[in-house]
């Protein structure tokens, strides 16, 4: 089979004007709750787009850990690739794509760091392990060898084995506070449905269907 052979037809649901709530973040929450009963491996799965100083794109998958009407929340090393091209241009995109339901969610806007506080609180909350590799690991820099890191987690694990292992200074949470959200369901014969939500100047929604 060549590649393009290689397609799948989308029959399993339909999304209407209709039908969605006036509020992206509520329908975010429906959709997500949907998500979550399909048992999605690693639903918070998400793919961070940003740009750097030279125009040039970047993307990853990171995972959403929170979500509230003030927005989308991740963590991560601020001197890592995407921390340096957030700090030069707080704009970036998010997507979720969830093949199970034949949905994706598209999310633009702009990005701020989390509360000291929210940070601290999130980072006591993850493994041993996770800790002591945030501390180990200068992320996205180029590095000698798999031991050199190695021997950079053990530095970290003997440095903390008697005390309770704080959040390093160069990492932390960032909030995507959205402008623009998309509701991409699958359809037949490639005709998607595709729900726009635009923020208006007074924090309303202005609600359009897009072309597919």
């Amino acid at each position: 089979m060549s590649i393009a052979d290689i397609r799948k037809e989308y029959k399993m649901a339909s999304l209407s004007e209709d039908q969605v709530d006036p509020s992206p973040i509520i329908q975010f929450d429906k959709w997500w709750r949907e998500a979550v009963a399909a048992k999605i491996d690693e639903v918070n799965a998400m793919t961070l787009a940003t740009v750097a100083a030279d125009g040039r794109p970047s993307a990853r998958i990171v995972l959403l850990k929170e979500y509230t009407g003030q927005g989308f929340v991740f963590f991560t090393n601020y001197f890592s690739r995407k921390g340096t091209e957030i700090s030069g241009n707080a704009v970036v995109a998010l997507l979720f794509f969830w093949k199970e339901l034949e949905r994706q969610v598209r999310i633009e806007g702009s990005v701020k760091l989390v509360s000291t506080e929210e940070s601290d609180e999130y980072f006591a909350s993850r493994p041993k392990e996770s800790k002591l590799g945030a501390w180990a690991s200068p992320q996205s820099k180029i590095i000698e060898s798999r031991e050199q890191l190695e021997m950079q987690f053990n530095q970290a694990k003997e440095k903390f084995k008697e005390v309770e292992i704080p959040r390093p200074p160069h990492w932390g949470g960032y909030r995507v506070v959205p402008d623009k959200i998309e509701f991409w369901q699958g359809r037949p014969g490639r005709l998607h449905d595709r729900i726009l939500y635009t923020a208006d100047i007074d924090a309303s929604w202005n609600i359009n269907r897009l072309s597919p």
